[in-house]
């Protein structure tokens, strides 16, 4: 355990209301660095919804449950849910039921920031959005995280990070020329519109610091991912040039791509045993420090390659050149061979390699934590390095309303009749789960 009050954002609270991804990954953020995060949740199990934070048991994400098990209670033991609700606390409200607005009014007067990912109209609905939390508390702040902003046409569309990297021609550039769009093959819109809300809801508690006024954050995943295509953009605006797309290859430097390596054994965790390494060559004087890597072979002295426009108008026969030759190594002693010699490249992980990786864990990057149902296990750490306050890995993701008696009684003052009367009406979970019995 880590000395909380040694933390950059302890003393923050936050309210999250967010689902799936990109909102319960900003607030990790923030909860990795002290923030105490606030979780709140449909007061009945079968209200959850399938949303992948409490995403119900079986089907595909079978495979996402500690050794596979999808039994009772699992919703505890999902592995998404676990990976970016960790260092946070959770609470069970009906938020469409009167006590619970008044409860959850109640919250966001001791609150600094809430987190909400509905669609816009979700939080009037609920007689919560922002004119009214504002009259609770005035210096609240409170961040909307939605597929395409407050306003506009598409205000009212429902997406996930999939939708959004289509949006914005991500999924088109993502691809093979003449090949159909692909997909990111991780949540790369959830994610980025997650760190930008971080940087967001810091920018406005900075502002509250100077002024003493709170704000509404007006977060579009679509315009957090846009920019992220800027010279793409630029190229069209400048140059009336769309651009299209291009697999692993690069408009200006050859070689550039993945190159087969010597495979390695198949099996659960490489299924074709295949390698790869990365590798990319800016310069001359890189392409030199390549050429001499792989022991000058005769060819790579033909006049057709001896300029960064030559390797470009040949990188077909380049590319298949160079493949024969790395096809011959691992590609992990490779990548230690090449960046020695001066060039860039890296191994193509998979994710066995990448949980073991000497490097990261040499830097103890990833750490552990035990959970009360999901049980010991490693989890990726804090991405960033501060010198006096760290951050890390504190407390497990909470257990579906494990944070009820210390919100609604230390937090708010509630006595133990008023917290039952909660759970009666259901307006909290219906009944104490085990691990706040004792």
């Amino acid at each position: 355990m880590m000395d909380e009050a040694a933390q950059a954002l302890t003393s923050l609270r936050v309210i999250d209301l967010s689902q799936i991804f990109a909102g319960p990954y900003a607030t990790k953020l923030l909860a990795d660095m002290g923030a105490e995060i606030i979780r709140v949740e449909c007061a009945a199990r079968s209200g959850r919804g399938g949303a992948l934070p409490r995403i119900k048991p079986g089907g595909a994400f079978g495979a996402s449950f500690p050794d596979g098990d999808t039994g009772e209670r699992s919703y505890n033991r999902f592995a998404y849910y676990n990976e970016v609700n960790r260092n946070k606390y959770a609470i069970t409200l009906d938020l469409a039921k009167p006590l619970g607005v008044n409860v959850f009014k109640s919250l966001v007067k001791v609150s600094d920031v809430v987190v909400e990912n509905f669609t816009p109209r979700v939080m009037k609905n609920f007689g919560l959005d922002y004119h009214v939390l504002r009259e609770t508390n005035p210096q609240i702040i409170m961040i909307s995280l939605s597929g395409y902003g407050q306003d506009g046409p598409y205000r009212d569309y429902v997406t996930y990070g999939e939708g959004i990297e289509a949006m914005v021609g991500l999924s088109e550039l993502t691809a093979y020329p003449d090949g159909e769009p692909l997909k990111p093959g991780v949540a790369y819109a959830d994610a980025t519109s997650g760190l930008h809300a971080a940087f967001a809801i810091l920018a406005a508690l900075r502002y509250r610091r100077l002024s003493g006024r709170g704000q509404h954050i007006d977060l579009a995943m679509r315009e957090a991912v846009t920019p992220l295509l800027g010279e793409a953009i630029m190229d069209y605006t400048m140059n009336q040039r769309a651009a299209k797309p291009v697999g692993n290859r690069h408009s200006t430097m050859a070689p550039y791509g993945c190159y087969r390596a010597r495979g390695g054994e198949k099996g659960a965790d490489n299924e074709k045993g295949d390698a790869w390494i990365a590798i990319a060559i800016p310069s001359d004087d890189e392409w030199r420090s390549l050429c001499h890597a792989m022991g000058d072979p005769p060819w790579t002295r033909e006049e057709k390659f001896a300029s960064a426009s030559g390797r470009l108008a040949n990188r077909d026969e380049l590319d298949r050149l160079i493949g024969e030759w790395t096809s011959a190594y691992d590609h992990i002693e490779l990548m230690n061979t090449l960046q020695g010699s001066g060039v860039k490249a890296g191994a193509v992980l998979n994710i066995a390699e990448l949980a073991h990786d000497p490097h990261l864990n040499e830097r103890g990057f990833f750490e552990e934590l035990s959970h009360p149902e999901a049980g010991i296990h490693r989890y990726p750490g804090v991405s960033w390095r501060m010198s006096r306050t760290p951050g890390g890995l504190r407390l497990p993701a909470p257990c579906f309303g494990e944070h009820n008696h210390y919100v609604f009684g230390e937090l708010l003052g509630m006595s133990d009749e008023e917290i039952w009367q909660l759970a009666d009406e259901g307006v909290s979970a219906s009944e104490p789960l085990p691990y706040l019995k004792a």
